[in-house]
């Protein structure tokens, strides 16, 4: 048989405590371990828990993949025959700034109804900067690249900016070459080809 433990003399303080400290901002909230009930919580009757506690929540849907571009866009874009309908030029600004500037300006393209933008990063100041591939695969190599021409391929991959870019691929030598980018925007729901 078991023994029954007693409870433990400063139970009551410890909830008194508990009830008084207000949680740090920021920190998420960690379920306490299941204790005996206070007296004065058994008590009190049990209240109806509110509904909104009782449904789960959902988890917020992933943002779409990178689809790339058709291969007729492609083939218009790798000849420099590219329709852009607005450009960002990214020179001068320092890489946290450059990637706010940019979040800000896809959003307001994309609300717009803009399809496709170049951004304009730089080619970096290395002597092999000016000879640089265009078209749809480039080198990643890094003496040939400046620290936003580095960045901003890995942001356009990043969930956040994913909920606005349908792909992107370097530009052709007369929009930039490797120092900016084609980026093709989604459509908002709702808008029709």
């Amino acid at each position: 048989m078991g023994r029954k433990h007693p409870p433990l003399p400063d139970h009551h303080l410890w909830e008194d405590v508990a009830r008084r400290v207000k949680p740090l901002s920021g920190v998420k909230k960690v379920a306490a371990a299941p204790g005996p009930p206070s007296p004065a919580a058994a008590a009190r009757p049990a209240a109806a828990a509110p509904a909104a506690a009782a449904a789960p929540r959902r988890a917020p849907a992933a943002p779409p993949p990178l689809t790339g571009l058709d291969r007729r866009t492609e083939q218009r874009l790798t000849r420099g025959k590219a329709d852009i309908e607005s450009r960002i030029d990214l020179h001068g600004y320092g890489v946290e700034l450059a990637r706010v500037v940019l979040m800000d300006f896809l959003r307001t393209q994309q609300l717009a109804g803009s399809r496709l933008v170049l951004v304009i990063t730089g080619k970096g100041a290395s002597p092999f900067s000016r000879h640089t591939l265009h078209g749809r695969d480039h080198f990643h190599v890094p003496e040939r690249e400046g620290r936003l021409r580095r960045e901003v391929p890995l942001w356009l991959h990043e969930a956040e900016f994913r909920r606005h870019v349908t792909g992107f691929q370097p530009a052709h030598p007369r929009h930039g070459g490797g120092g900016a980018f084609y980026v093709r925007l989604r459509r908002l729901r709702g808008d029709r080809e």
